[in-house]
């Protein structure tokens, strides 16, 4: 059921929908971890994690610099998994894994939010409100104007996790993915939220990044995945981003 609701009233203020970002930059990295443990993670969600290789799942870390949008600028760090659309059977054999990661969008392979902290309260609210995103008030120290891009993510005085992108080779104008499902779940109500993104200057290399997990309960989890020890599959930069975000839809509630 997709939610009739196009405005909603945050702290005062009217949000529309869809939500504009209109300018923003990003680095990330994706890990293979093990299927079953982060299975175990996201098993709340009633969602299914995919596996590219059997046995095998991916864990993405980002983080990103909102400077100008409707929720207005802020730092965010996100932990999302990539996952199959809900009641979808698993692509059967190594060929037809690889082709769903290939071919057709990843074959409507979206990516799960697991955790969303920000450094706002303004977003904490309407992404909570609006998306039913896992966001939660963090510290985020950030640097995305050096060679090596760099953020941690520190809650009442513990840090969880710190990650350092090393950016690679330039790709094509007109790379990366136009259409993303992003799916969220929070109070047990899993949604899916149709998310576009529009980037430019983007940087991608195999590995390139450094993963530091704290003391933080958060990063025992991480370090559950084998986080703290993994080398990236892949890492990229995007030196600015356009993303539009619609209504959320219940998919499991």
């Amino acid at each position: 059921m997709t939610s009739a609701v196009h405005a909603h009233a945050i702290q005062g203020e009217q949000v529309d929908l869809p939500v504009r970002i209109r300018e923003a930059a990003v680095a990330s990295a994706m890990f293979a971890v093990p299927a079953d443990a982060a299975q175990a993670v996201i098993a709340y969600s009633g969602l299914d994690v995919a596996e590219p290789l059997p046995g095998r799942a991916v864990c993405s870390l980002a983080f990103v610099r909102y400077a100008d949008g409707d929720l207005g600028p802020y730092h965010e760090f996100a932990v999302a998994f990539l996952v199959r659309p809900p009641g979808s059977a698993p692509p059967s054999g190594t060929l037809g894994r690889l082709r769903a990661f290939t071919g057709g969008g990843m074959a409507g392979i979206g990516a799960f939010i697991h955790w969303l902290p920000v450094n706002q309260e303004f977003t904490l609210e309407a992404g909570r409100t609006i998306w039913g995103f896992p966001k939660e008030l963090a510290d985020i120290p950030m640097d995305l104007a050096g060679r090596v891009k760099r953020c941690a993510v520190r809650l009442g005085g513990r840090t969880a996790i710190e990650v350092a992108v090393r950016p690679g080779a330039p790709m094509p104008s007109g790379s990366g993915t136009p259409s993303v499902e992003a799916y969220s779940c929070m109070d047990g109500v899993t949604r899916r939220t149709p998310w576009t993104v529009t980037p430019s200057d983007v940087r991608m290399r195999p590995g390139g990044a450094k993963v530091v997990l704290g003391d933080h309960p958060v990063a025992e989890e991480l370090r559950g995945l084998g986080l703290d020890r993994a080398r990236a599959l892949s890492t990229s930069t995007v030196g600015h981003l356009m993303m539009t975000f619609e209504a959320a839809e219940e998919v499991r509630g």
